[in-house]
């Protein structure tokens, strides 16, 4: 995750190419001197400064403190910025397949000065924001749904006037923004916050998957492109591939400083069924079964936010359903929940394939996550067969393919193969989007004797998903795409979404001990039929969701939401299972109550909307028609956010504010080092009474520096280096206008 230098070989070539180069470079830094301070580059770390504030942020010294507290490096030596601290608590009602949540987050103001907290915090990819409160004394604040730039101007214009304000933003799918200003000296704010989903079921198992912690993201650097190439006027473009990768980089805290963010959770299980099995498998917890068909599960005290809780559950021996159909009626419209499993045991006949796997060691996966992806992968090789062929593609902020091309699976291949994967080590950063074009490259688009398979393992920690979803809509060719998610946090979403678009699916490994369960489910699915060709042939008319209906494997159920008028009437659905075809028919009357099936279909509808993105439509059209059902459902969209503020002025006139991203953990079983640099100490340090630590902490040999490497928070300077940075671009300029000469003398000559 951490960035390479430059390579020492970047610039080597004629010297027109060094004259480009230096001329390219030069305009760059001129031009963004010229712009001013508000043009960066983008670095290829995870950004670690907190918002701007308000204010000028009111710093204090170790020796200042009397009570525990985090404090937040800054780049004035010795003083530090008092963070505020966070408490969560989770609530989970499961009524069948759909799952209404609660969150609750405390945010302390353990200062004496008013603060605003910014905190960045994972939620499901698919989950239905809807609700948000805040609590001001004994008041409940309701939230109003508004586009995203008019919330942000009404939070913004509340949190300068001094009034109490809260703000949830999406950042991705899965990844939103809750800011609260005027948190007054000792004081805690109380925001709820409200979504639903649907579980997933896979064969007999339904699981929940709670996030719980965002990891650090590696964000590709912004590249340099000459526009046009004239004597006295170069023109260069500056491409940001993720230019808000800031708001998706929460600072975190080193975990020798201990853990942070405590969680409490709990979910009132409510199945329709008789229950097999309950499972948490990474976090401790009670299970309270007051009858055959709910469980009441919570956690063994709150722990840290540092991985994600999922829970698993196994009905009993033929209690699922062949199809179940939920219904909610909202004025005149019926939405609808369908959820149907295929029939098993249709005959396998096995296909050879063409496997390339992909595997991530970049430095996001050192440890646990490592061992984790190279088991995976080892197992993966001893499944191919002969006349199966394979390659292997690994990457971090570099890339190595194997083999020039796909191989044979025999021995002598498979045996390089291995020894290639136990070689493996973490470290760099995460570029996955040239590794998924290079899985991507087919050089026999056209033979039709075997399937060709790509399988990601990675944890997906980029905050690039948009150019990777992109580039398979362009590239995807006949191959189809299978993502195993790596570790304790991995980046659901993106994981889903590659799967979803290359036509494949999906799976997470969250400890070693699931490595061949996990992959044993994989393979089942990578070589049973394919139920394909899903559609609504005839019947009801319904707008559904998603649309087209994806591909499903072995044990996943056809999961429909749908909106139409109709209360009653069939609705006929039909695919193909391998070359065998399928059909089922639905009767809308017997659908049961399904509180929050509408929530469902226009998330999902929104889903299927962003996803055109990606194979190349029109972006306002995309935008229109994600706005009219974000507003008309009232839920937090990429264009639509939550909004409250409290009608009566909170901070006394006078009195500053200061803005701090509230810090994170760093995700289970991950190397801070191997993310951040050897060289990096963490942004914030944790102050306690011991006096013994706080001298310590004042006389700490390492100043506090700029927010580069995850260092430090940067606070407004009075001057950038501007000078500097103006005889650095005179010069550049100066080597290319003597390359130029140099080159022109030669050709010339010549």
């Amino acid at each position: 995750m951490k960035p390479n230098p430059l390579h020492s070989g970047a610039l080597r070539g004629s010297p027109r190419v060094l004259l480009r180069a230096s001329l390219i470079a030069a305009a760059a830094t001129l031009t963004a001197i010229a712009i001013g301070p508000t043009i960066t580059w983008a670095d290829t770390t995870p950004t670690q400064a907190g918002n701007a504030a308000l204010q000028p942020a009111v710093l204090v010294t170790p020796d200042e403190m009397h009570t525990g507290a985090l404090l937040l490096k800054t780049t004035e030596g010795g003083k530090y910025l008092e963070a505020p601290r966070l408490k969560t608590d989770v609530s989970i009602d499961v009524s069948g397949p759909i799952a209404r949540a609660r969150i609750t987050q405390r945010f302390e103001n353990p200062s004496d000065k008013w603060v605003e907290g910014v905190y960045v915090y994972p939620l499901p990819q698919n989950a239905g924001v809807d609700t948000m409160k805040m609590q001001v004394g004994d008041r409940f604040l309701e939230g109003k749904v508004k586009e995203r730039v008019e919330a942000r101007q009404i939070y913004e214009k509340a949190a300068a006037q001094g009034f109490k304000a809260s703000l949830i933003e999406q950042e991705r799918p899965n990844i939103f923004t809750n800011s609260v200003a005027n948190i007054g000296p000792h004081e805690t704010i109380v925001v709820q916050i409200e979504y639903q989903e649907a579980v997933r079921l896979d064969g007999d198992q339904f699981s929940l998957r709670v996030p719980l912690v965002v990891g650090p993201r590696y964000t590709p650097p912004a590249t340099v492109a000459m526009v046009s190439y004239q004597t006295d006027n170069p023109i260069v473009a500056i491409s940001n591939p993720v230019p808000d990768a800031s708001r998706v980089t929460p600072p975190v805290i080193h975990p020798k400083y201990g853990k942070i963010n405590p969680v409490s959770l709990s979910v009132n299980l409510k199945s329709g069924v008789s229950l097999a099995a309950i499972e948490s498998p990474y976090h401790a917890a009670k299970v309270d079964r007051p009858d055959a068909k709910s469980a009441n599960i919570t956690l063994d005290g709150p722990v840290p936010a540092d991985r994600d809780f999922v829970l698993n559950w196994k009905v009993a021996p033929n209690a699922i359903p062949q199809a179940t159909l939920f219904r909610e009626t909202v004025g005149n419209d019926s939405y609808y929940l369908a959820m149907i499993v295929p029939p098993t045991g249709t005959k396998k006949v096995r296909q050879p394939r063409e496997a390339i796997f992909v595997i991530d060691n970049s430095g996001s996966m050192a440890g646990e996550s490592m061992r984790q992806a190279k088991a995976a992968l080892g197992m993966a090789l001893k499944q191919l067969k002969p006349g199966d062929r394979f390659n292997v593609v690994r990457f971090d902020d570099t890339l190595e393919v194997l083999f020039a091309d796909a191989v044979p699976a025999d021995d002598e291949h498979l045996g390089v193969a291995v020894r290639f994967v136990l070689g493996l080590d973490a470290n760099g950063g995460t570029e996955i989007y040239p590794a998924l074009k290079a899985a991507l490259k087919d050089n026999t688009p056209t033979d039709t004797t075997r399937l060709r398979q790509v399988i990601f393992l990675t944890d997906g920690a980029v905050s690039n998903e948009d150019q990777v979803l992109a580039e398979i809509g362009k590239s995807l060719g006949r191959s189809r795409l299978f993502t195993v998610g790596i570790g304790s946090a991995p980046n659901s979403f993106l994981m889903e979404h590659i799967a979803s678009e290359g036509r494949g699916t999906f799976l997470h490994i969250g400890s070693e001990a699931e490595v061949d369960q996990r992959m044993t489910e994989l393979f089942n699915k990578l070589e049973s039929p394919v139920m394909t060709d899903l559609r609504v042939s005839d019947g009801v008319k319904l707008e559904t969701a998603p649309n087209p209906i994806p591909d499903l494997y072995a044990g996943e159920p056809v999961v429909l939401t749908a909106l139409t008028t109709a209360q009653s009437g069939k609705v006929r659905l039909e695919g193909r299972m391998g070359n065998t075809p399928w059909s089922t028919t639905l009767d809308l009357a017997t659908a049961v109550n399904g509180n929050g099936v509408s929530k469902l279909w226009a998330r999902s509808k929104i889903s299927s909307i962003e996803a055109t993105r990606y194979k190349g439509a029109n972006e306002g059209d995309v935008d229109a028609q994600v706005l009219k059902v974000a507003l008309n459902h009232h839920l937090v969209s990429r264009l639509t956010s939550l909004v409250a503020v409290d009608v009566t002025p909170s901070r006394p006139t006078g009195e500053s504010m200061s803005s701090q991203k509230m810090p994170t953990n760093l995700p289970h079983g991950w190397d801070f080092e191997k993310v951040f640099g050897e060289d990096t100490d963490s942004p914030m340090i944790k102050a306690s009474i011991d006096t013994s630590l706080m001298t310590k902490l004042a006389m700490l040999d390492k100043p506090a520096t700029a927010g580069k490497d995850g260092q430090g928070i940067t606070l407004p300077q009075t001057d950038a280096g501007t000078d500097f940075l103006i005889l650095f671009g005179l010069v550049l300029l100066a080597s290319g206008t003597i390359l130029m000469f140099a080159a022109r003398t030669r050709l010339v000559k010549a």
